[in-house]
């Protein structure tokens, strides 16, 4: 379907319409449309991922849900919408709507889902959890909203995603957040959050369901709270169902006598950082876990209590001030898949039980300049280029043209013919074994979420045609 929407529509089926879902169409506007619409007995309608412009409709009195997400709205929400009061779904994000968002929806205690992101709403985020609240994802991602974070939150006892990235928020972080035992997902990249993460005074740990955590772009100091904010199960990969995916949501349009006649279903999405770049996860399963603490100044050691968290598939705590030793536990975490330390002033080796997270797609160690001693050989440490570790004058070994001296390798004599042959042909399986499971874990990454893109096959192969031309040099018969 494409064009405006014409004016017969209006009045066709005022009193019978429930349903009506037109989502995926080329759909431009509407012919001389109301303010409200006037389909009374209306509970869903669908009209996402249209072209539809001009204001935002008011949805009807009764309405269960109204999703208009992905068109070319404009203008601000009319207050009309408070006596919507029974809507359980409101999507209206990827618009140019601007203005504020009503205050009222604080009242809304039926609602469900609130998805407002990338708009251009600004002013204060309402009172949401002030009376009774069923929300449990709330996602005004990508606005300019600013202030502080309503403390009412807090009352939102059934809240799984809270998704507030790129505003312009002026808050400390919500240690009282950690109350809400179904919290999932906690995304506040660039929001404009400050200073230390105070120490919760509390018997509890906080956070016990948090299973995403974006801190990135802001400017918080001090230590990171890991015993505190990360010690729930879910991070520890406990009681976790694999086979289903996050946040995934189905609204059903119920007939009496005739049982669900129609539904809408909402999947929801995230965008995490991954090698400094934006990456968009369409869908995310229950044990997708990931962290990313990056571009803050946190300061002090990683400790070893990171171990413990072996759900994490994703850990980034690049360019901040992190020092000290990389605990060895890191190679706990075996179903990582993507670790980033790099700009920090860690010091000391790389730990060798790095190399037992044969999941590993991506990592990177560079621009700490205090890192010494030789590269872990072998497995998934086989794939990784030189910009992994750039910016180490003191580490040594493959993929680096710095050779390690003869304290740096290890033996107190140097190999045999034999013993060089043999050690060429260890590493050569070694390689071919980190290939292998680099393609492996390309495959069963796919499965975790649908990606829009990736970089890692192509620097694999260019990785491995380096590595046998090395090989091949390194067997040549010595003059």
């Amino acid at each position: 379907m494409h064009g405006q929407l014409p004016k017969w529509m209006w009045n066709t089926s005022r009193e019978s319409l429930r349903f009506l879902d037109i989502s995926h169409n080329l759909l431009s506007g509407f012919d001389q449309p109301p303010v409200v619409l006037p389909w009374v007995s209306l509970i869903g309608l669908d009209l996402s991922f249209n072209r539809l412009s001009g204001p935002l409709l008011v949805p009807s009195l009764h309405m269960g849900f109204y999703h208009i997400s992905s068109n070319k709205l404009t203008g601000e929400i009319s207050p009309l919408i408070c006596n919507a009061s029974s809507l359980r779904s409101l999507d209206v994000s990827n618009n140019h709507l601007n203005g504020m968002l009503p205050q009222c929806l604080e009242n809304f205690s039926v609602l469900i889902v609130l998805s407002a992101g990338n708009n251009y709403f600004h002013g204060t985020l309402p009172h949401i959890g002030t009376n009774r609240s069923d929300l449990v994802i709330i996602d005004v991602s990508r606005n300019k909203l600013q202030g502080k974070l309503p403390r009412s939150l807090a009352n939102c006892s059934r809240l799984e995603s809270l998704i507030l990235s790129s505003n312009k928020f002026d808050d400390v972080f919500p240690v009282w957040l950690g109350t809400l035992s179904k919290l999932k997902v906690l995304a506040m990249r660039n929001i404009g959050f400050h200073s230390a993460i105070p120490r919760h005074q509390s018997n509890h740990d906080g956070f016990p369901d948090l299973r995403i955590l974006d801190l990135s772009q802001n400017n918080f100091t001090g230590q990171f709270a890991f015993e505190f904010i990360l010690s729930g199960k879910a991070m520890r990969g406990i009681d976790l169902n694999g086979s289903e995916y996050l946040l995934q949501y189905r609204f059903f349009v119920y007939e009496p006598g005739l049982g669900d006649i129609a539904s809408s279903r909402l999947e929801y999405s995230i965008t995490l950082m991954n090698k400094g770049l934006e990456r968009y996860f369409q869908k995310i399963r229950e044990d997708f876990m990931a962290i990313d603490l990056s571009s803050n100044r946190f300061e002090g050691k990683i400790p070893e209590f990171i171990g413990n968290l072996k759900g994490l598939r994703s850990l980034n705590v690049s360019s901040n001030i992190l020092s000290g030793r990389l605990p060895p536990s890191l190679g706990n975490l075996t179903n990582l898949e993507a670790l980033d330390l790099s700009h920090n002033n860690f010091l000391g080796e790389i730990p060798p039980s790095l190399l037992q997270l044969s999941f590993l797609q991506q990592f990177s160690v560079s621009h700490n300049k205090l890192l010494t001693g030789r590269i872990p050989v072998g497995n998934q440490f086989s794939t990784f280029g030189i910009t992994s570790y750039e910016g180490n004058p003191g580490l040594c070994g493959f993929p680096l043209p710095k050779k390690c001296s003869r304290s740096e390798e290890g033996p107190e004599h140097p190999p045999s013919t034999a013993e060089e042959e043999d050690g060429v042909e260890l590493d050569w399986k070694f390689a071919a074994a980190g290939l292998v499971s680099g393609l492996v874990v390309g495959v069963v990454l796919a499965d975790f979420v649908i990606a829009r893109f990736s970089e890692r096959f192509i620097e694999i192969v260019a990785l491995l045609i380096r590595l046998m031309k090395t090989l091949k040099r390194m067997r040549r018969p010595r003059s």
